[in-house]
Parts: C-alpha cells; sequence; structure tokens
C-alpha cells in the first residue's frame, strides 16, 4: 500500500510539473477576469440598452483583435475551419451574452446570473462524454450534482421574480455549453487570436440587428457607457477568450468547464461590494453548495 501511495504521489508530482504556466495561473486569473464581467454588465445596461451594448463590445474588441492579429501575422481559419470558428463564435459570443446580459437588463442580480451559467460544468461534461469521448469520474459526478444542487437553491425564489430572467440565462447557458464542445471538437487547433476575432466578428451583426428590432438603441450616459464597454472588451472580452480558448488548446473541455463553478462565489463578493447587491439565505446556501462541488470535482 505504501508503495502505491508514493508511486501515486510522485506521478502527481511528475503531472504538475509538466503543466505550462499557462494550465497553473489561468484558472484563477480566468475566474477573477470573467466573474468582473457581471459587475461590469450590470453597469452597462444601466446606461444602454443590454442588446446594444453586447454589439459595441463586439464590434470594438473584434476590429482591435483583428487589427493585432494582422499586426503580428497570425493565421487566419479559411474554409472549413472558419466555418467552425464562426459557429462557435455564435453560440459563445451572441446567444451567451445576448441572453445573460439581457436578463441583467431586466433586473436579475449579477450574482444570479452567474450562478446559472455556473452549471455550465454539469452540460459540458454530458456534452463531451458523448461527443469527445471525455471520461468522468464518479467524484466528478458527485460535484456535478453539489454544483447544481447549488444552482437550484439560489434561483429557487428568483424564478417568481423574474421567470424570464432565469429562462434566458438558460438559453446563455446552452450557448456557453454548446458553443464550447463544438469548439473543442471542431476548432480546438484554431490560432487563439485569429480565431477569437473572428468569433466576436461575426456574433457583432447578429447582435446588432436584433438591437435594431427589439430594442431602441440609445445610451443615457455615455460615461458610465464608456467605462463599462472599456473593462468588457479589454479585460472581459480579449483578456478573458483568449485565455480561455488557450485553455482548451491544452486541456479537457470538462476539466476547463469546472472554474465556472467558481464564477458565482466570486460574482457575489464582487457584486456586494461594487453594486451593493445583497444575497438572500438562500442564494448564499446555494454559493456554499456550488462552491463544495467545485472543490470536489476538482479533486477528482
Amino acid at each position: 500500500m505504501a508503495v502505491r501511495v508514493e508511486g501515486a504521489r510522485r506521478r502527481a508530482a511528475a503531472a504538475v510539473r509538466g503543466r505550462s504556466p499557462v494550465q497553473v495561473a489561468g484558472p484563477p486569473v480566468f475566474v477573477l477576469v470573467w466573474s468582473s464581467g457581471f459587475v461590469a454588465g450590470a453597469i452597462g445596461v444601466d446606461a444602454a440598452p443590454p442588446l446594444l451594448l453586447m454589439f459595441a463590445r463586439f464590434a470594438v474588441a473584434g476590429v482591435a483583435l483583428a487589427a493585432f492579429a494582422a499586426l503580428v501575422r497570425a493565421p487566419w481559419p479559411r474554409g472549413r475551419a472558419l466555418r467552425h470558428v464562426m459557429v462557435a463564435g455564435l453560440l459563445v459570443q451572441a446567444v451567451q451574452f445576448g441572453a445573460l446580459y439581457t436578463a441583467l437588463g431586466m433586473g436579475l442580480p449579477a450574482g444570479i446570473v452567474a450562478l446559472v451559467q455556473g452549471l455550465n460544468p454539469v452540460v459540458i461534461a454530458l456534452l463531451a462524454a458523448r461527443t469527445l469521448g471525455e471520461s468522468v469520474t464518479g467524484r466528478q459526478w458527485a460535484g456535478f450534482g453539489l454544483g447544481a444542487a447549488g444552482v437550484v437553491l439560489a434561483v429557487a425564489d428568483r424564478v417568481a421574480f423574474s421567470a424570464v430572467g432565469v429562462v434566458l440565462c438558460a438559453v446563455g447557458l446552452a450557448g456557453l455549453s454548446v458553443g464550447t464542445v463544438y469548439q473543442k471538437r471542431f476548432a480546438a487547433d484554431m490560432d487563439v487570436r485569429t480565431g477569437t476575432a473572428v468569433q466576436f466578428l461575426a456574433a457583432a451583426p447578429v447582435i446588432g440587428v436584433v438591437s435594431l428590432v427589439a430594442e431602441t438603441p440609445r445610451v443615457t450616459d455615455w460615461g458610465v457607457f464608456g467605462g463599462a464597454l472599456a473593462w468588457m472588451v479589454l479585460v472581459n472580452s480579449i483578456g478573458a477568450f483568449l485565455l480561455l480558448n488557450t485553455l482548451l488548446r491544452r486541456s479537457l473541455a470538462s476539466r476547463v468547464s469546472t472554474v465556472f463553478f467558481l464564477t458565482p462565489s466570486v460574482t457575489a463578493l464582487m457584486a456586494w461590494g461594487l453594486l451593493g447587491q445583497g444575497l438572500d439565505p438562500l442564494a448564499v446556501a446555494g454559493l456554499v453548495l456550488g462552491g463544495a462541488g467545485v472543490l470536489l470535482a476538482a479533486r477528482a
């Protein structure tokens, strides 16, 4: 038994030594960066309609990243690869953020929106097991179950408050989960600079048309709008998605997705400190369960 334990320790140590700095530092940095996007979004939708805000975010981020990619002469996807990258971008960008930020615009708290998105690891694990052949251990499934229970508990008293908002969160969750697995299967080798730029540029016109049809495009406070947009472009769009796409290139989709279990707790703390959004006891209990779920899944 002692020999087995020592062998396991050596294999674990070797695995850790073999991980790149991005794989080690990337997940915690990603959690902070991704969580801040919900707070920036909650601020931005007070100054402009949510879809208009998303259109501006995608357009500015796409043009900026495309210019950078052209400057460094990064390879662009072509043909079938280009189509796959665009489909992934429409799912992960347009569907996910169009739905989530509309829910924020309807008054759903940032912590609750992030908590529904926290089910992403469960959905991705189910999809990845069937389409990518990724294995999931029993302990990971137990962690996923705890995380899912935390989400259900946290939104239980919010459904009556905004049933449409909760449904929109579910649509956003589907866009992120399906898009992540699609990208891992069909566009895993894309260059993260040009591929991310293509995703933004594919999502921008779709969201722009929907904004013109469904909203009255206007900005009530240009200072707030500009500040929120700058943060979402530089930090949440370019920074977060370059990091996410890099992690997806180097790790299993189900493993990368476990970091989303942590974003609800971090988002709730940010929203409490910066926006003054309180959390009721059920939401706090849900956050605790979600945290326990990610710890269990990560240890597995």
